[in-house]
């Protein structure tokens, strides 16, 4: 049943939207329609932070405790909001008393033209509600999404760092179960949906709903996080006829182990599962944390990451080197693939009409493996990928490589795998001349195109430098091992 409306809280009122455009970001939502110009304008594509909003969510796992998350609501389509609370910077002061977030901000000088300053505000917000101990290195993950052009980021680091010291409850503290209570009417409503400007938004429960919404209408568009697909509103100015949000399907918003692998549901957020990956995998962890932003990881999902093909997004290659498998469903019916077989050509798929992915599969590690990965941008934080290399080797006790997989982005219309490489590679031990012969052998896998990041000399220099890099490690950690073992 189709309610045509979408309900949250905005502060602690109760808001109820209707006959809008679901095409709408929630940062046009706050600016035109609800004349909160406190949220700003940087950039409209989720690099900046200006925009920076907090949503508060019931926890999955624990049902009577809430979630804050700050996100980028320059591209967070406004149909999401439904059953949860949108902050904006006006709601923190109480009465006339600003919020300590805000006020440690006046306390260190941490605000010139002040442009920024609500979205470093949002931030340091959001992670003291999830984290009332921060260290620095946790603020300066938080704020990582959030640029200053003009105050320097000392002042604006040492406001959220001390912005913990205040043990006075805030409005939202004491507020907290009657937020919570309304949050829980809230999701026993009929699944959400909204109309405007002949466009359509539907937010499907569960997997038989999504299934039946793409079965009924096969050119609908999923949206789970937006963090790709808004842009081509925000800065293509299209539109989408019909958006399925995928963001409440229980089956597709869960993790779950087995003995041999980590299952990950697609529309599941980073957030969610980066400390299981780290736990597993320590340097898929860490590079997880360079994808985007924490607002971009507090909404993105591997499933969108994997789903739009791009040949520079940074999952699909580690995803390849591991041997992952990819679950599809369609309507009702299931199939199984390993992670490099979805890619055809540039942003082309096997997925049939009205199929989507369910879920990710990835194994556990055993003993004898390796996973090495290498991330080359312009930036640390915030930026997309030049290269992106994934090296997965399995060695025996002797040192000879006995499987070994090899997977790029950013070097082909398609993250794929380096065959030739691999085979140059194979049952051989890690040594100098095994590593040039694997060079040149690169060289024969690839044929990378030149653009804005990188030009195809630039790629395949780097890339060939990095098997270097990845035999070099190894061989130092070999040393060291031995060393230890000697002790």
């Amino acid at each position: 049943m189709k309610t045509s409306k979408v309900r949250f809280l905005l502060n602690n009122d109760d808001v109820v939207i209707e006959n809008i455009d679901p095409n709408l970001t929630v940062l046009q939502y706050l600016r035109e329609i609800q004349f909160k110009s406190g949220t700003k304008e940087g950039c409209a594509s989720g690099d900046c932070g200006a925009c920076t909003v907090v949503l508060a969510e019931l926890d999955e796992n624990k049902p009577d405790q809430l979630n804050y998350k700050s996100i980028n609501s320059c591209i967070t389509f406004v149909g999401s909001l439904h059953g949860k609370q949108l902050i904006t910077v006006e709601d923190l002061k109480d009465g006339a008393k600003l919020h300590h977030a805000q006020q440690t901000i006046v306390d260190n000088h941490g605000s010139q033209c002040g442009f920024c300053t609500p979205g470093f505000v949002m931030s340091s917000f959001a992670l003291h509600k999830h984290n009332q101990t921060p260290s620095r290195s946790d603020v300066l993950e938080a704020l990582a999404g959030n640029l200053c052009r003009c105050t320097g980021y000392r002042s604006i680091i040492e406001a959220a760092i001390t912005a913990n010291k205040s043990t006075e409850q805030d409005s939202f503290a004491q507020h907290y179960q009657q937020t919570l209570c309304k949050l829980i009417e809230l999701q026993k409503l009929p699944k959400p949906a909204l109309s405007g400007n002949n466009h359509d938004f539907i937010s499907p429960k569960n997997i038989a709903e999504l299934a039946y919404e793409l079965t009924s209408e096969p050119n609908s568009t999923l949206v789970a996080g937006g963090t790709d697909l808004a842009l081509s509103v925000t800065q293509n100015l299209a539109t989408i006829d019909k958006l399925v949000y995928v963001g409440n399907v229980k089956e597709l918003t869960n993790m779950t182990e087995t003995e041999a692998e980590i299952i990950i549901g697609s529309a599941l957020p980073y957030s969610k599962f980066i400390d299981t990956l780290h736990h597993y995998y320590p340097e898929l962890g860490d590079m997880i944390e360079r994808i985007g932003s924490k607002q971009v990881r507090n909404t993105g999902t591997l499933g969108g990451n994997v789903g739009n093909a791009s040949p520079i997004g940074d999952m699909p290659p580690a995803l390849i080197a591991l041997g992952a498998s990819m679950t599809l469903h369609l309507n009702g019916e299931e199939r199984t693939i390993l992670v490099e077989d979805y890619f055809v050509d540039y942003k082309k798929t096997v997925l049939k009409p009205s199929e989507f992915i369910k879920s990710i599969q990835i194994p556990k590690p055993v003993t004898g493996q390796t996973l090495k990965l290498y991330k080359i941008s312009k930036r640390i934080d915030d930026d997309i990928s030049a290269v992106l290399a994934a090296f997965f080797i399995e060695q025996d006790g002797g040192g000879k490589i006995t499987n070994v997989r090899l997977a790029f982005g950013g070097m082909a219309g398609i993250p794929k795998r380096a065959s030739a490489t691999e085979q140059a590679l194979q049952g051989k031990s890690l040594n100098k001349e095994s590593v040039a012969e694997a060079k040149l052998a690169l060289a024969t896998d690839f044929q990378p195109m030149s653009d804005v990041r990188a030009s195809d000399k630039y790629r395949m220099t780097v890339a060939q430098n990095l098997i270097e890099k990845c035999y070099l490690e190894l061989q130092n950690k070999t040393i060291e091992t031995r060393v230890m073992n000697y002790a």
